[in-house]
């Protein structure tokens, strides 16, 4: 995989507090951003990959089993006796 190099600008508390993480979890800082960006770049393409498919779903329509016609009336399917 290419690698680029990038800069960025982080609140020192927060640098200071992914180092520390960095060093308990045997990583470098460099590995712990690629790793946490990764599970948010697959997290998201999940989640928009899945809502995609349930909306394909929701145009689609499910099979019902009633070939399109409703054999009873609401009235009587609801009538309380």
């Amino acid at each position: 995989m290419e690698k680029q190099n990038v800069t960025l600008s982080l609140p020192k508390a927060l640098l200071k507090k992914a180092k520390t993480l960095a060093v308990m979890k045997d990583r470098s800082l460099s590995e712990l951003l690629r790793e946490t960006l990764e599970e948010k770049v697959k997290e998201e393409t999940g989640y928009q990959r899945a809502r995609d498919r349930q909306l394909k779903l929701m145009h689609r329509g499910l099979d019902l089993g009633t070939k399109g016609s409703i054999a009873i009336a609401r009235d009587e399917l609801h009538d309380r006796r």
